[in-house]
């Protein structure tokens, strides 16, 4: 369940300004798109789902996708907020009777997991402990991610929400794919330490000092997409590209099945196409499944993905770094 703004070029559109980024969509974008779309009205169980986006309800599109389908699972329910998604509202409840919602559709999404599958899900701090529950009953937690996301007001009777988790599970704890090297940081070294003259785990170039490092739990890397990043939607908690990279190349190979069943604006799949993985989703707003297809037309084009570069993840705020890296590597040097 996911976002946009508008439904028609005959209402009136959000003004923006000139560098505003945000991809939008008009009344001949959507026609275009709609075809791509599989329906209750056309698809059967004889289709072939491979990445295609399935625009319907979770629990009614789910029978139309195989039991051990996917390799990767990436889920981004509603958290247990009111907020309105594009004219379909989520209200909030109580703890139980968010368990209950949960358990309503997510065992159902276990049962498309491989057996030696990951499944990653994110939640804030209201919903997190419900999340753990929910996956306890049906999966093996192994950790917790918790990352920074640094956008939203401030607030005055309480702490500012700048952070959110991500639960990581498998099916089985002794088979799974967790690729560490394919999801280096790239980090700026702030007090270079050298032996016999010569850098000791960090490397000195022309655009300052780095060390490449393992990751950790904690993400402070991220950037919640907005308006200036060409990847920025209207849908009201899209997640990052960036973020969803780590997940996939961690937890996938080339070629595996990512699949996301609250699809939204897309990322989920538009970040496994870049990173050569097929991908599935399953989205109930038609506008976030117009949105999602004409990213995926984008990235026939553009696979770039903003904050990762060369192989490697970079802290925020080294843009231009990133880019004479490509530069050098494009040149030899």
């Amino acid at each position: 369940m996911q976002v946009m703004r508008y439904t028609s070029d005959a209402m009136e559109q959000k003004q923006r300004a000139q560098r505003n980024r945000t991809i939008t969509l008009h009344d001949a974008e959507r026609a275009q798109l709609r075809g791509r779309l599989l329906t209750e009205a056309n698809i059967t169980p004889d289709t072939d789902i491979t990445n295609r986006t399935l625009n319907g309800d979770i629990l009614t599109m789910l029978r139309y996708i195989p039991d051990r389908f996917a390799d990767l699972i990436i889920i981004d329910p509603p958290y247990n907020l009111s907020k309105d998604f594009n004219g379909l509202a989520f209200k909030s409840r109580t703890d139980e009777a968010y368990d209950a919602y949960l358990d309503a559709w997510f065992p159902a999404v276990c049962r498309k997991l491989k057996s030696d599958g990951t499944l990653y899900m994110c939640g804030d701090w209201k919903c997190t402990s419900s999340l753990q529950r929910a996956i306890e009953k049906e999966l093996t937690i192994l950790n917790r991610i918790t990352w920074q996301r640094e956008k939203g007001r401030g607030a005055k009777s309480n702490w500012k929400n700048s952070m959110e988790d991500i639960w990581f599970a498998v099916k089985n704890p002794r088979d799974y794919c967790f690729n560490s090297d394919a999801v280096m940081m790239k980090r700026r070294v702030i007090a270079p330490y050298k032996v016999d003259g010569k850098p000791k785990d960090w490397e000195e170039t022309g655009d300052g000092n780095f060390r490449l490092t393992y990751p950790s739990n904690f993400w402070d890397d991220i950037s919640v997409p907005f308006w200036s990043m060409p990847e920025n939607t209207d849908h009201p908690t899209q997640k990052p590209e960036k973020l969803y990279a780590k997940l996939i190349l961690a937890s996938s190979n080339k070629g595996d099945m990512v699949f996301d069943p609250f699809l939204g604006s897309g990322t989920a799949s538009v970040t496994a196409k870049k990173l050569g993985r097929n991908y599935c989703g399953i989205e109930l707003n038609e506008e976030y499944c117009l949105l999602a297809e004409k990213r995926l037309q984008l990235a026939e084009t553009d696979r770039s993905i903003q904050g990762y570069t060369d192989g490697v993840f970079w802290e925020r705020n080294t843009l231009s770094k990133q880019t004479n890296s490509r530069r050098n590597i494009s040149a030899g040097v």
